[in-house]
């Protein structure tokens, strides 16, 4: 009797992190949005002055001459969201050793539809901009899935989405955020201070020293963190990779079927994180980069190369992508569908897919920095795209797709 009990209690206790995830995912979605709208608000009103003269104000200091004095903008850009990376390298650190990904075979399909949906973008991006030399740096800017926000939207419609739908999308953005870290690495770095990088290696192999001997306690990986965090700024290379880098060396303890295991460092610092990141830092970002005026925009703007590339790479890219990927992958055998998944869900799910949102307007500030016209464009792109994405998505899972016989 006390062995049941005790089993029942623990059962209690014991939360599917995956249900928590999703939960507090949709929940961040729907503040994200609001965040987004509210931009767009004051971005269009009396306040647009002193929007936009609050985010580039400068507090100082100068922590990388590259970049010069620190301003609201870059606080929130280089700074905070390098807290975002930490708990995205965190999720996908767990995902590989504890989680859905923790199997080849689970890994097939997501890295397959996720790579597909990645690559598909960029090619239509490029074949919507013609190649321009001027615009090509933005080629990676539809690549990225917005989770928080397609997940918003899969909330939107309850029990008419099932949870191997929600996981099979999750599983496929952590793989595209993967995908999103190592461009932004390699692809949107420049004046590499070999100095600094060399101290950034210093400090990694600190870290990883101390997960080697076995410090479970958080406090020094966090002040490697901040350490990490500084010189890889200096250094050139985007300062959020240091998130990542240092989600890495995170101690993780394995326990099936027990995903939120007290004892483990890396689950106590993404519980710890999640809400933080949910609903502050991905909100005020939103606030800070989805603020557009729109005042004078015509069918010209819409029809301008570079919002067309991002829109059309988002909502038709995304979705070709991922619907193919996991066609062909099923065709050659090295991949199933999740079982009961049928062909119209997983199109609704491709076109959920084409939210890019917070990845594509970062990427963008990466790719064309310092343009305030061309970032304009960007923005208007990723907010067409991305709505568009949303609004078909919805419709298909809401409506259509419910409706569909299993093939």
């Amino acid at each position: 009797m006390t062995n049941s009990s005790t089993s029942r209690r623990v059962a209690r206790n014991i939360r599917s992190a995956l249900r928590t995830f999703l939960a507090q995912e949709a929940a961040g979605g729907m503040v994200l949005m609001a965040a987004a709208a509210f931009a767009l608000i004051f971005a269009n009103s009396e306040l647009a002055h002193a929007y936009f003269a609050f985010l580039h104000h400068e507090t100082g200091p100068v922590l990388a001459p590259a970049i010069g004095p620190m301003t609201v903008h870059l606080w929130i850009n280089d700074g905070l969201m390098a807290v975002f990376f930490l708990l995205v390298g965190l999720e996908i650190k767990r995902e590989l050793v504890d989680g859905q990904l923790a199997s080849p075979a689970r890994r097939r399909l997501p890295i397959i539809a996720a790579g597909a949906g990645m690559a598909m973008p960029a090619l239509v991006f490029l074949a919507i901009t013609g190649g321009a030399p001027a615009l090509s740096p933005g080629w990676a800017i539809p690549a990225a899935t917005d989770i928080a926000f397609a997940i918003g939207v899969l909330a939107l419609l309850g029990k008419r989405v099932s949870p191997a739908l929600k996981l099979f999308l999750t599983t496929v953005a952590i793989v595209d955020d993967c995908g999103a870290v190592a461009i932004i690495a390699l692809v949107y770095s420049h004046g590499i201070d070999w100095i600094a990088l060399a101290g950034a290696a210093g400090t990694v192999l600190i870290l990883f020293t101390l997960n080697r001997r076995g410090v479970v306690a958080l406090w020094p990986y966090l002040l490697g963190f901040v350490g990490l965090w500084w010189l890889v700024l200096l250094s050139g290379v985007h300062a959020t990779v240091a998130g990542v880098i240092t989600a890495a060396l995170i101690p993780v303890a394995t326990s099936p079927g027990a995903p939120d295991a007290a004892h483990s460092p890396l689950h106590r610092l993404e519980h710890a994180l999640s809400p933080w990141v949910a609903f502050g830092i991905v909100p005020l970002f939103a606030f800070a980069n989805a603020g557009v005026s729109l005042l004078g925009v015509s069918a010209a703007t819409l029809g301008d190369p570079l919002v067309l590339g991002i829109a059309g790479g988002l909502f038709l890219g995304k979705q070709a992508g991922i619907v193919g990927g996991v066609a062909i992958a099923e065709r050659l055998g090295i991949a199933k569908r999740p079982k009961g998944m049928r062909w119209m869900q997983l199109y609704g799910v491709g076109l959920l897919a084409g939210i890019g949102f917070t990845m594509s307007l970062f990427i963008g500030g990466l790719a064309f920095p310092g343009d305030a016209q061309v970032q304009d464009s960007v923005k208007i792109g990723v907010l067409g795209g991305s709505i568009l994405s949303a609004i078909a998505g919805y419709i298909v899972l809401r409506y259509i797709a419910p409706r569909t016989k299993a093939a």
